[in-house]
């Protein structure tokens, strides 16, 4: 009986507890003292929590799971970043994930905390099958623009995989790789695959962006990543471009002669 159980135990048993609907959780709810209540209400919330991080991980496999059916098997998700900084490359990530692969809070990059984007990333390449990435750098960008740059990043990145995958999964694209495709609008926060793409891309660019940081530190690139934050422009305006400014890009042109 849960009245012969002390808080200690009770909690210790709630560590075990995977179900919403455990009779132990339930009983528990119920007790007497506000203690035991306070335990079973945590965890509930815990299981609540989880539950939904799994509906909305089988939300964004409805993609893989209907090509599955079909009979592909080797989907890869591709996905880009850096298309909006002033500074720097586009990069992109193809990812092929194994059947089965689950990640609690996958999601599009953006939506993730900084502080887990490492983790996320170390765990995808722990578990994927394959992964390329492409890189453009800012002065192809300048010389073919950045629509193209990102299409030709996605391309590299499908053609680095080290398996060739038999369906593309874009995020807002169409590519020229010969493989069926389908381009999905948010795709990042749509598909698995092309999540962890995003994922892939992110902490690879951000990388990137710390080294350059430490070539050119007026520019704070590891802290903006590029992007035009009021410190970015300040430097900007101050010392001029570096080599890694995209020069077509406003405001970045309006200074290329200042100094």
């Amino acid at each position: 009986m849960i009245s012969r159980l002390t808080t200690s135990d009770v909690a210790e048993k709630l560590k075990a507890i995977s179900n919403i609907e455990d009779p132990f959780l339930l009983t528990c709810m119920e007790d007497d003292r506000k203690g035991i209540v306070n335990l079973a209400v945590k965890k509930r919330r815990e299981l609540e929590k989880d539950l939904a991080a799994r509906e909305k991980f089988n939300e964004m496999s409805i993609y893989e799971n209907r090509l599955r059916k079909e009979g592909f098997s080797l989907i890869a998700g591709i996905d880009e970043v850096g298309r909006g900084p002033l500074a720097g490359p586009v990069v992109a990530a193809s990812v092929i994930l194994p059947e089965g692969f689950f990640l609690k809070g996958l999601n599009d990059s953006k939506q993730i905390p900084k502080n887990k984007l490492e983790a996320f990333a170390e765990y995808i390449k722990s578990k994927a099958v394959a992964i390329g990435i492409g890189v453009i750098d800012s002065a192809e960008i300048d010389e073919i623009n950045i629509y193209q740059a990102a299409k030709k990043a996605m391309n590299i990145s499908v053609a680095r995989l080290s398996v060739n995958p038999d369906y593309l999964l874009i995020d807002a694209m169409k590519l020229s790789a010969p493989y069926p495709q389908e381009s999905i609008i948010k795709g990042d926060s749509a598909s698995i695959s092309i999540a962890a793409a995003s994922i892939i891309a992110k902490v690879a660019r951000d990388r990137m962006m710390i080294e350059f940081g430490i070539q050119f530190p007026q520019y704070k690139f590891e802290k903006n990543a590029g992007y035009g934050t009021p410190e970015h422009l300040a430097a900007l305006k101050e010392c001029g471009p570096s080599p890694l400014h995209r020069k077509s890009f406003a405001p970045v042109k309006e200074y290329i002669t200042v100094k």
